[in-house]
């Protein structure tokens, strides 16, 4: 099932740092069988990397753009990426 894979390197922009962002994508990619990564940046961006079929992703960046009530996205920008072979799993990164 490789070969329906795909990743993609996303940046969030927005009311996204001290309100719980990281974890919430971790919590919903967890979810959506989605691996990768999520990471605070020091332009108040958030970045990230998404690996899953093109239906759980489209899922979870669905649920990203929508946020919480402390959570605004206001841009989320995704560029195709090559597929990282046996990625396990979602961390969140310092």
């Amino acid at each position: 099932m490789q070969q329906d894979l795909m990743r993609y390197f996303g940046r969030a922009s927005g009311s996204v740092q001290g309100v719980g962002f990281r974890y919430f994508v971790q919590k919903n990619a967890i979810k959506m069988n989605v691996t990768g990564w999520v990471r605070n940046m020091e332009d108040s961006t958030v970045t990230m990397e998404l690996q899953g079929t093109e239906a759980d992703i489209n899922v979870l960046t669905e649920r990203i753009r929508a946020g919480s009530f402390f959570i605004k996205v206001r841009e989320l920008l995704l560029k195709k990426i090559e597929v990282i072979a046996d990625d396990k799993g979602f961390s969140i990164r310092n």
